[in-house]
């Protein structure tokens, strides 16, 4: 390893299995100080059993590194403060945030209950904002104390935040907020040295397994690359937590096997301009021809 994140404090949410853990392991592998932050649910976020956070904080300390568990709940105030508050009180500082926690509740839309749908979105929408907005007034507070920090927000978004998911609708939603999120926070955050980025992970998680079983399933094969494996994404994540990304922000990174892919969103496309109102028939025939000169959008995952 090459000491990328040496004498950097990173706070991993949902860092107890899956990608979180792996981030965890692999930031302080490359010599950061980790809070691991895990509330121990099951996979659709109903109470679960013993502290995820615990065993991964003491695996890394069993691997000569420092980390100390946060069993939280990110989504709330007092939960989102703690998990800062965690950081500076063990560590004296706080450089970088990875937002990854998140859990599934998958129904077609005519079967979604509004329970599954807020508890999804309070998850993964508001469990970014609630952190990122604590991490962000501390850093604000640094900056303007003439202590510019060199601060990293690596949050977690999905392939179907960005192209919908059939089956997911909740989930794709709060996904594609995220991406919103991660946008207004890189223009409002950069003056206080705040970069922020975000990954679509593809990988072998809890989430993962049951609904992609065979896309995600370990090779069978002996030493065969483990494509779907989540220690795949956290190298991108490992760089863009450290100090040495500057310059990249309000980004979003697809991270799948040995692949990264730069996403390029919604940019204007072909357009036509008649200098006056269309009519609605004027109006369809324009749109039509202007998607015949367009590319053709990317299937919705999960669609036949």
């Amino acid at each position: 390893m090459t000491g990328l994140c040496a004498g950097r404090v990173a706070v991993v949410t949902g860092a107890g299995r899956g990608l979180g853990r792996a981030h965890a392991l692999a930031l302080a592998a490359e010599g950061a100080k980790v809070v691991v932050n895990d509330l121990g649910v099951a996979l659709d976020g109903a109470a679960g059993q013993g502290s995820p956070a615990q065993q991964v904080a003491d695996e890394i300390r069993a691997l000569g590194g420092e980390a100390v568990a946060h069993g939280g709940d990110i989504a709330t105030t007092d939960g989102a403060a703690s998990l800062v508050a965690t950081a500076l009180d063990t560590y004296g500082r706080l450089d970088a945030l990875v937002n990854n926690a998140g859990f599934l509740r998958d129904r077609m839309l005519i079967n979604l209950d509004e329970d599954d749908w807020d508890a999804v979105l309070r998850v993964h929408l508001k469990g970014h904002f609630l952190p990122l907005r604590h991490a962000a007034a501390h850093w604000r507070a640094e900056a303007k104390a003439g202590r510019a920090p060199v601060a990293r927000v690596v949050n977690t978004s999905s392939g179907a935040g960005l192209l919908g998911s059939v089956g997911q609708g909740n989930y794709s939603a709060a996904k594609a907020g995220i991406v919103g999120l991660t946008l207004v926070a890189a223009a409002e955050l950069g003056r206080y040295g705040v970069q922020v980025n975000a990954i679509a992970p593809a990988a072998r998680t809890r989430m993962t397994e049951r609904t992609f079983a065979e896309t995600m399933a370990a090779p069978g094969e002996a030493g065969a690359f483990d494509a779907m494996a989540p220690e795949n994404v956290s190298p991108l994540v490992v760089w863009l937590a450290s100090a040495d990304s500057a310059g990249v922000t309000g980004r979003v990174f697809e991270a799948e096997a040995g692949r990264i892919t730069l996403m390029e969103g919604w940019r204007p496309g072909p357009t036509a301009d008649k200098g006056a109102r269309w009519t609605p028939a004027e109006a369809g025939e324009t749109a039509r021809k202007l998607l015949a000169a367009a590319e053709p959008p990317r299937p919705v995952y999960g669609a036949s």
